[in-house]
This record gives C-alpha cells, structure tokens and sequence, in this order.
C-alpha cells in the first residue's frame, strides 16, 4: 500500500484516500482506521437500535399501563390520600378521577388505531395559600409511580425577554425523570403561581409589552395541548450550541395552581349580577378570605370559565384546561388534623427525630391549637406549621444530643406563645 491507501480496520478493505471525506476515522500511529462506508453502515445501526429501543420502552409502558389502571382506580387514589392530606375531599375526587381518566386515554391512544384521539384533560386548580395543593399532587405522584415536577409560573417570560422559557418546565420533568424521556413523555407537570401570570389588563386586551403575562400563556398553548418541546440541558438561552433534546407533551399530564387572590369578588359580583332581575343590583358584600371563610369557600366553588377569563387567563388557556378544582380553606381543627394524623405529620416527624437520641416528645391539646391559632394569624395554612415548630423546638434538638440519657420533652401553650423552655423530665 502506499501513502495514499489505507485498510478499513473494520471490512478490511483497501481505500484510496484522496481527502478525509474517504477516510474519516484514521490514526497513524496505530494504523487504526474506519472508511466512510463503515461509518455510515454503524450509523444506522445505531438509529434502528435506538428507535427499537424506544419502541419496546413504549410497548412496555403500555402494557405497564393495565397494572397502573387496576392498581389506581378513583376510590383507591382517593384512599390513599387520606392518609396524607386533611379534608379537601372533593378536591381529591376530581384529582382521583382526572389522573385515572388521564391513564385511561394513554391506554386508548396505545390500543387503537382507528385515528379516533380522546383530549387531554388538564387541571386548574385553585386554592388559598397553604391549602394542599402541592401536597396533594406530590403524594398523587408517588401513588402513580410517575415523574413530577413543580415549575413556579411567575418565573417564565416569553421568548426575548430576560427570564425562563417556558420550555424549562418540561426540562424540569425530564430530570425529575433521572434524564429518561420516555418516563418523563407520561409524567405529571405542575405550574405553581399561575395566577401571576394572569393579563394584567384583565379580560381586555392590553397594547403594552406583557412579559411575563399573557405572552407566557401564549407559549404554553401548544405545550398543554400536546407538542414535541424541544430543550438544552443547560438552558437554550445560555447555550444555544449545545445539542438540544425533544420531549413530546401529547401524554404529559399539565396540572396548573394558584391562589387567585380577588377572584372571588368577581365571582360574587357575576352572583349579583345573575339574581338581579333588573338594573346593576346592590353593592356587593366584603367577601375577603380573612372576613369569612366559609363565604370564601363557598363563592370559589362556583367559580367559571368566564370568571379565570375576567381574572386575565385567555380563553385558549382555559379551553385547554377543561377540569376546574377548588380547594378550601383550612380552619383550626383542619390544622390541628394536619399535625398529628398523616403519615408525615410534623409532631410525627419531630418525634422520630428526638428518638434518636433516646428522647420521648409529647405536645399538650392547647400547644397544638397554639400553633393552628398562630398558622392562621399569619395567613399561610398548612405549610408555616413545621416552621412554627421548628421555632420552638430549637434550643431543645440542640441541648439533647449532649446527654444519652432517657428523657421526656414535653411541649406546652406557653412554649408556643411565649416562647418559654419546653419541659424536660427524666424517664426511668
């Protein structure tokens, strides 16, 4: 052979290379070479193996899908989130029923051929700040066995403007998913904060630039419907070289939360409107969370699609999220359930923790209605609770690890509301 020619290490044939073109692959140190024919032929083996792959990942989803439908019936999520979360009931059937019909379609979109398609069907849900909501779809999550993801809506701008994609949702899911697309193709996307990106001109169109409002729901548009999103690893904006990954969003189910502050008055105001016969009708009443709020609960439940509209969501928004969830407000006892009755109940988790180290951790009644009480005077629901209890509890977890001894804490109303020492007795 001479300089010109080389041997394919792979066919073994002789190639006569006039440019790399021939002769891709070639090191001169160890002779080792891949001719062009050789290249191309790994190729496309390679994309048949991985479209194989996919394929038979697929086919084993849907077959998946049988067990995941018989072990998930509506009664049964239903069950499962009661040992979670307090109250919120018919939430949690509409979320029961939503997520079951959910995986019924995917079954129905991998059976039949027949071009026939049953829509999406995502979820609004609304609800005061420390209703459940994220609880509830976290645990709903975990029961499925499926990939979830919260993405803070108030985050996204659209396209130009400094901010997130709205793209960076379905990348979030795709790590939730451990990088895996297609368990990431039929997990659970939830867009925190939707309400902040409501139309800051309302139900009226605005001439103004509107960042991070209505040209964000714009964007979600085809994302919710069912669309191939395609995404960096790092982030498009940042680097727009690196080698993108595709996601279809056809049987992602979107599942979108807020606490809508004010909506509640143009419910109210729609109410008025609807039971007055003739002219404007009286000035309507205060219907504020804080003033009642059973009037509260009971105006949200009857919320509408014109009602979100009036608010600032566009209508194709809401034409793609057809199931609308209310969630209460959580009055004391509610909170007083919450701390002791779920499987991770916060008195729980602090009682495990101080086991540990040999300690016994008991709360009077009036310390636990202590800290509802303080929970619902600052007007953040179930999730300032921990934070409470952390409060009190921190100077103890820090004195008791020095002693090995066994010893009983208890938690009093004054600790609570005064922040007075817990106190310590020894067990014998």
């Amino acid at each position: 052979m001479n300089d010109n020619q080389h041997q394919c290490s792979f066919c073994r044939r002789i190639i006569t290379v006039r440019d790399q073109y021939d002769m891709p692959i070639y090191d001169p140190k160890t002779g080792f070479a891949i001719c062009r024919s050789c290249v191309e032929d790994i190729y496309h083996f390679l994309e048949d193996h991985e479209d194989a792959k996919e394929v038979e990942v697929k086919r084993d989803f849907a077959d998946r899908l049988d067990e995941i439908l018989a072990k998930n019936k509506p009664h049964i999520i239903k069950q499962y989130l009661d040992e979670y979360i307090i109250d919120q009931d018919r939430a949690k059937k509409i979320l029961s029923v939503a997520v079951y019909n959910h995986y019924k379609r995917m079954k129905y979109g991998y059976d039949h051929t027949d071009g026939s398609e049953i829509e999406k069907s995502n979820v609004i849900m609304l609800g005061p700040s420390g209703c459940g909501k994220t609880a509830l779809l976290s645990h709903l999550s975990q029961l499925m066995d499926v990939p979830f993801a919260v993405t803070d809506a108030s985050s996204l701008t659209e396209a130009g403007f400094v901010g997130a994609d709205v793209e960076v949702a379905v990348r979030n899911l795709y790590y939730a998913a451990d990088k895996n697309i297609e368990k990431a193709e039929h997990g659970i996307i939830y867009l925190d904060e939707f309400d902040k990106i409501a139309r800051k001109s309302g139900a009226n169109n605005s001439i103004t630039a509107d960042p991070g409002h209505e040209g964000v729901q714009q964007a979600l548009l085809k994302m919710l419907e069912g669309s191939v999103v395609e995404f960096t690893a790092r982030g498009q904006r940042k680097h727009p070289e690196a080698p993108t990954i595709k996601v279809d969003t056809k049987n992602i189910l979107f599942i979108v939360g807020g606490a809508f502050v004010g909506i509640e008055e143009t419910i109210a105001k729609r109410l008025k409107k609807d039971a007055s016969a003739i002219g404007f009708g009286a000035a309507v009443e205060s219907t504020k969370k804080g003033d009642d709020p059973k009037r509260f609960d009971e105006l949200l439940e009857q919320v509408r699609p014109e009602d979100l509209m009036q608010y600032g969501i566009i209508p194709e928004v809401i034409g793609r999220l057809p199931i609308i969830c209310t969630l209460g407000t959580l009055d004391e006892d509610a909170l007083l359930r919450i701390l002791t009755e779920p499987k991770n109940a916060p008195v729980k988790q602090y009682q495990k923790l101080l086991s540990m180290d040999n300690a016994e951790l008991t709360f009077e009644e009036d310390a636990l209605r202590a800290v509802a009480q303080k929970a619902i005077e600052r007007k953040t629901g179930a999730r300032s609770l921990k934070g409470i209890i952390e409060d009190t509890m921190l100077d103890i977890m820090f004195d008791i690890p020095k002693s090995g001894e066994k010893r009983r804490i208890i938690i009093t109303k004054e600790c609570i509301e005064d922040g007075t020492a817990p106190r310590v007795e020894p067990v014998s």
